[in-house]
């Protein structure tokens, strides 16, 4: 049985269970409590020495980036989820690079300072947030998914961080086509949320 590293409040982590709630696959979930810092240990370390969760174990094969872990999900299970022409692989490529770079140090970055008290530039943070938000809308101008005529993992890839913004103090009112996009994912079948946090002021 498929394995997951878990950590309930990780949009990382969320991305995966996203994608396996999708595919319909059945998981083992392993908790791993970063809060107590059982990701530094040993045992977790032997897993992934980066100590960062999510981790998927599928029968032995680890992986170790949640990024990777979609892929490799939707190529084993489910390869509708990541067409192989090459217009539209050129096209995921790109939006995955935005979920792994923009979206980590834009809305996931906001989201950290709020709900787990980290030391960034709030400020600055929610600004780049919405420069890129900004025109992620407008990519999203008539369109009901970020790729094609279906959805695929460039939608998974970006929907946590993206729909979870507001945690971090980056409101989306601004953006309709955001709205609407992300609705469009939230009425896939099999789709499961993640929980929201209560926030931390800043310091």
């Amino acid at each position: 049985m498929l394995k997951l590293y878990d950590f309930e409040l990780s949009g990382h982590a969320h991305r995966v269970r996203l994608m396996l709630a999708l595919l319909k696959l059945q998981y083992q979930k392993i908790p791993v409590n970063l809060a107590q810092g059982e990701h530094k240990q040993d045992a977790f370390r032997s897993i992934n020495p980066f100590t960062q969760v999510p981790v998927l174990d599928d029968d032995d094969l680890v992986i170790r980036d949640s990024i990777a872990i979609i892929i490799h999900l939707a190529n084993t299970y489910a390869p509708s989820w990541n067409p192989k022409n090459s217009e539209q692989q050129a096209q995921i490529q790109q939006w995955l690079a935005l979920a792994a770079r923009n979206l980590a140090e834009g809305p996931a970055r906001a989201r950290l300072i709020t709900v787990f008290g980290a030391k960034f530039d709030q400020e600055a943070v929610i600004e780049a947030s919405h420069q890129m938000l900004s025109i992620i809308d407008g990519l999203l101008e008539g369109k009901a998914w970020m790729v094609g005529e279906r959805a695929s993992i460039a939608d998974v890839a970006c929907y946590s961080y993206i729909a979870h913004a507001p945690e971090g103090k980056v409101e989306l009112d601004a953006y309709p086509n955001i709205l609407r996009w992300l609705a469009n994912v939230e009425a896939l079948d099999g789709f499961v949320a993640m929980q929201k946090t209560p926030l931390k002021e800043a310091v």
